[in-house]
This record gives structure tokens, C-alpha cells and sequence, in this order.
């Protein structure tokens, strides 16, 4: 009997041939150079550009954005700088129609999807007109809950099985999200119902203060996905490439039936989790603040486009200046939008009211005629 066990039994065997399967997926190294070229979606010049666009563009929202929240003129903001490609390059390999459930770092992506960005600052605001999207844009409002999105997008993608639509949900957490218990519920519904669904966890090496290694003892959150059964990837974060090919993958596999994926992007932010007070100095340390600056995505991919043609200083500043405009023009019409009343909040809560409301409303509805 012993002996049998012996020969049969060994969970941490098991365990590491599990871990060591999991191996980062990169196609451009850190110097812009092709390493993997048989995994190199070979995307347009025209797309490629596009993608570069998006990525300049939306680092000088996140700087502008850092700006207009230390002015005043923003509520609620979490940087992006660093996560990119995460962002981006995932959102480039969907369609119009595939839904996006966002976390609050993941404005971007909304923004590319179709929001108008002058409704991104509104939501930065706390103004109910952030959250009304625009018809036909399948998004829903940033989740503040953390890893709350991924229960919604397992019923989403569930909805859109049913519907026979060849469509995805997609949604996003950090690694701390993978913490939460709706991080493992999402995933097993959407593994048990073949549900079209793509979970990614932007891995950028810190929940808040908590780094990595201490929210669990899997070598990869990546791994975790196997034991919801769906198929599962880490990425490298820093690497746009990868990270289209990966969810472009994932994509394919959700609308052909195959289930749901998790793709773990290994990433970094380069500023605080949000302008909240967080002092990232007080937990991060110069050395590893450097060790990924050299892996800066956007560094990385001008490198890469520069040595194909494609991209040049001059092309850069044009994107930085339209950029710039835009934001001005947006952050403006955010401006002018008329200030939320209490009486708005009470009407976009009931149809009807409840008579304990009644009176309230209408001593509301007096003092703002005022």
C-alpha cells in the first residue's frame, strides 16, 4: 500500500509541473527587437500606428488627468502610466460589439470603446451623466468594487451565449483583485457555462501597498484559471504584441465555443494606485521603480516602429498636441455640464416615489429654484 502511494501520490510534483507550464509569453523584447516572429500577429502599418497613437495619447491623458486632480478639477483618479499595452493592446483585439466591464483603472479602454472623454471626467466627478453611456456603446460604468466586474461579465458573456451573438465580455482587475472571492466565482461560472468571456488580471506588482508575492503563494495568478478549467496565459504586460495576440486568441477561441480565458499581463504603474493620498515611495523602492522604467511599453514599441519606419519624433509630438487639445475641449465641456442636484438623485433612483420621499422632494425642488 506504501509503496503505491508513493509511486501515485505526490501533490507538490503535481503542484510545480502546474507553475513551471506557466511561462511568460513575449513577441518584442525591451530593446523593440521580435524575439518570438512565429507568434507575431503581423498587424497592418496602419494598425500598428493606430496602436502606437492610442498608447501616446492616452499617457498624456493620464498625465493631464494627474494635473486637473491635483488642481482640483477631477474627483477620483487612478494612473495608467505603464499599463498601456495591458489596456490597448487587449482592447485592439476587440470588436465594436464585445462588452467591456472595466475596473476603475480601466477608463482607457472605455474611452477607445467610445466614450466620449469629456463623460470619462464627469465619472472622474462623481456626476451621474458619467455613467450614462451612449447608445449602442456596450459598456458598463467603471466596478469601484474591487474584482465585483467579474461575476457581472460571467453573466454578461453568459447572456450573449444565449443570445447566439458572436460577441465577448471582457473585463479587467489587478492582482490584488484576484484576491477576492468574486474573482473565483466569475471564472468557475463562466468556465462551468462555456461562457464567451475574457478575464484579465493586470498584474502591476502591487495591490495598493500589498505587493504580489504576499496576496497568494501560486507562482502565477495565471495558474489559477486551471482550476476553473478555462484556458489560461501570463503575458508579458509591457508588450503590446503579446498582449493583442493573447486576448485576439483568447477572442477567437469565446466565439467558436470553446469557453473563457484568463490572461494574466505582467505590468507596472508608474505612479500611486490612485491620487487618493497613496505614497507609492513609501512601499516601492528606486530600484525596482527603474528595473521597469526600462521596460516602459510605449518606449518599447516607438523603438520598434522607428526601426520599421513607421514612427518619428515629429509624429509623436502631433499625437501629443492633439492630444492636449482634445483634453482641454473635453475637460471644458465637462465644465458646463450643470451641476448634479439632489433632486436629480432622487428622480434617477424611483419612478415612482415613496411617500416618505414626497415631502422631501418637493422642500429640494423649493430651495434649488432658488
Amino acid at each position: 500500500m506504501g509503496e503505491n502511494i508513493a509511486k501515485n501520490f505526490d501533490p507538490k510534483q503535481t503542484l510545480n509541473e502546474i507553475e513551471d507550464k506557466f511561462q511568460m509569453f513575449q513577441i518584442l523584447n525591451e530593446d523593440g527587437v521580435i524575439v518570438n516572429e512565429e507568434a507575431n500577429p503581423n498587424l497592418s502599418d496602419e494598425e500598428l500606428v493606430e496602436l502606437m497613437t492610442r498608447m501616446v495619447y492616452t499617457r498624456i491623458l493620464d498625465q493631464r488627468s494627474i494635473s486637473l486632480n491635483r488642481q482640483g478639477r477631477l474627483g477620483f483618479y487612478a494612473p495608467t502610466a505603464g499599463q498601456e499595452a495591458s489596456q490597448l493592446a487587449s482592447h485592439y483585439a476587440l470588436e465594436k460589439e464585445d462588452w467591456i466591464l472595466p475596473g476603475y483603472r480601466d477608463v482607457p479602454q472605455i474611452v477607445w470603446h467610445g466614450l466620449p472623454l469629456w463623460k470619462a471626467f464627469l465619472f472622474s466627478r462623481g456626476h451621474f451623466v458619467g455613467n450614462q453611456m451612449p447608445e449602442g456603446l456596450n459598456v458598463l460604468p467603471p466596478q469601484i468594487i474591487i474584482g465585483a466586474q467579474y461575476v457581472q461579465a460571467a453573466g454578461v458573456a453568459l447572456g450573449l451565449k444565449k443570445r447566439g451573438a458572436k460577441n465577448v465580455a471582457i473585463t479587467y482587475t489587478g492582482d490584488g483583485g484576484s484576491s477576492q472571492g468574486d474573482f473565483y466565482e466569475g471564472i468557475n461560472f463562466a468556465g462551468a457555462f462555456k461562457a464567451p468571456a475574457i478575464f484579465i488580471v493586470q498584474n502591476n506588482q502591487f495591490a495598493i501597498s500589498t505587493p504580489r508575492e504576499v496576496q497568494t503563494s501560486a507562482k502565477t495568478i495565471a495558474q489559477k484559471g486551471i482550476a476553473a478549467g478555462i484556458a489560461s496565459v501570463l503575458v508579458d504586460g509591457m508588450d503590446p504584441l503579446a498582449v493583442y495576440v493573447a486576448t485576439k486568441d483568447a477572442r477567437d477561441r469565446a466565439i467558436n465555443g470553446e469557453g473563457p480565458s484568463l490572461i494574466e499581463t505582467m505590468c507596472y504603474r508608474y505612479g500611486p494606485h490612485t491620487m487618493s493620498g497613496d505614497d507609492p515611495t513609501r512601499y516601492r523602492t528606486s530600484d525596482i521603480d527603474n528595473e521597469w522604467a526600462a521596460k516602459d511599453p510605449i518606449v518599447r514599441f516607438r523603438k520598434y516602429l522607428e526601426g520599421k519606419g513607421l514612427w518619428s519624433e515629429q509624429k509623436e509630438t502631433e499625437v501629443i498636441e492633439l492630444a492636449k487639445e482634445e483634453i482641454k475641449a473635453a475637460i471644458k465641456q465637462a465644465d458646463e455640464t450643470p451641476k448634479q442636484k439632489v433632486t436629480d438623485l432622487i428622480s434617477n433612483m424611483y419612478e415612482e416615489l415613496p411617500r416618505n420621499l414626497e415631502e422631501q422632494f418637493k422642500i429640494y425642488v423649493e430651495k434649488e429654484s432658488r
